[in-house]
């Protein structure tokens, strides 16, 4: 009796550390034989490769320990950029497609990878549609089609804002799930801080224990710090000859605006012309800017300058988005700005086109 009890309790200490949490991957890619396969995610700025397999036949099999919460990592063939995108979960999760198109591979056996196919779905139609019009945006614009462009643009801007609709309505509505962390870090880039912040205090406090909404209150912080009515932070960086250049020594103007920019950002080239027009009106009657560049390398840099005849201050550390001031100002897209007053405090955020000459124009243009 006592053997049978004592392997009866072998055989539930060996059951109990079989099924520990853990996540397995079955991968069944067409046109796959020999590639190896990784699964990477980011990690403090960096890509990092958690877990590899090498196909046999066009199948592969990953297992590994448990992972702290659903989160989204890559699996990527070889060195090639073929890849796709997908929630990792202690599940058995089954991975299906074609090598030659990795991104559409049918991916089972994730909860919270549903839940992601389900927001998807929903958006997926005026994503579409957006990527239509910008499209059409773009060839009005390169053609100078300006009243086209201007029609276009608020087409573009009337789309946007039902799919950042749907988003909010998904992170209200779904205070549980582990999409909404992704998803409302992408909304922090169009929405502001307090509402940021309330949205945050609606998710479930598991949600909001995770790294990613950590960060974005770390983010949210600063965000408040540069908010309309806010004094601007000073900051220091190098103009094209290597001369340091303190924005506050810029400050003094009846108005200045510091434009977040790079020559590799097509929305930011694309957005030159108008603060182009604005500095010529008004440069006179007390207009300045600073611009501050996200580019990695000078010479790009200073060409784009050149290029799109941007003739006021231009500064950059050189460090892509690592920038010292992008940072300062919460700045994770661009094109962004901001426009002080003379005193140096924030009276307007991310005006463009229209709206940055109504702004200008409003405080300046009865001014002689």
């Amino acid at each position: 009796m006592k053997k049978v009890i004592y392997l009866f309790v072998i055989g539930v200490i060996l059951s109990s550390c079989s099924s520990k949490p853990h996540y397995t991957i079955k991968g069944k890619i067409d046109g796959s034989d020999s590639i190896t396969f990784y699964l990477q995610k980011r990690e403090a700025g960096k890509t990092v490769s958690i877990d590899s397999a090498v196909s046999r036949k066009g199948t592969f099999t990953m297992k590994g320990g448990a992972v702290d919460y659903p989160q989204i990592i890559q699996l990527v063939a070889g060195n090639t950029r073929k890849r796709t995108s997908f929630y990792l979960e202690n599940s058995e999760m089954n991975i299906k497609g074609s090598l030659d198109s990795l991104f559409k591979a049918d991916i089972t056996g994730s909860k919270t990878q549903d839940e992601y196919k389900g927001y998807f779905n929903s958006i997926k139609p005026l994503g579409d549609s957006y990527s239509r019009f910008v499209i059409r945006y773009q060839s009005a614009s390169q053609s100078g089609d300006a009243a086209s462009s201007a029609k276009l643009e608020k087409q573009l801007d009337s789309i946007q804002t039902e799919m950042t609709t749907l988003q909010k309505n998904f992170v209200k509505t779904n205070p549980h799930s582990y999409v909404s962390p992704s998803i409302l870090l992408s909304l922090s880039v169009e929405i502001e801080a307090d509402e940021i912040e309330s949205m945050v205090n609606g998710l479930d406090t598991s949600i909001a224990a995770l790294p990613p909404i950590k960060s974005l209150k770390e983010r949210v912080a600063v965000m408040k710090s540069v908010a309309v009515g806010q004094k601007a932070p000073d900051f220091t960086l190098s103009d094209v000859n290597g001369n340091p250049v303190a924005l506050s020594s810029k400050i003094g103007s009846k108005l200045l605006l510091i434009d977040f920019w790079a020559s590799w950002c097509n929305p930011c080239r694309q957005e030159n012309p108008n603060v182009v027009k604005v500095f010529s009106e008004f440069h006179k009657k007390g207009f300045d800017v600073i611009g501050v560049s996200l580019d990695q390398k000078k010479e790009p840099w200073v060409k784009a300058i050149a290029d799109d005849k941007l003739s006021w201050t231009h500064v950059s550390d050189l460090q892509y988005w690592n920038n010292a001031a992008a940072k300062l100002y919460a700045v994770n897209s661009i094109p962004a700005n901001f426009l002080l007053d003379e005193t140096g405090k924030i009276i307007g955020k991310n005006l463009r086109g229209e709206a940055l000459y109504n702004k200008v124009n409003e405080v300046l243009g009865a001014k002689k």
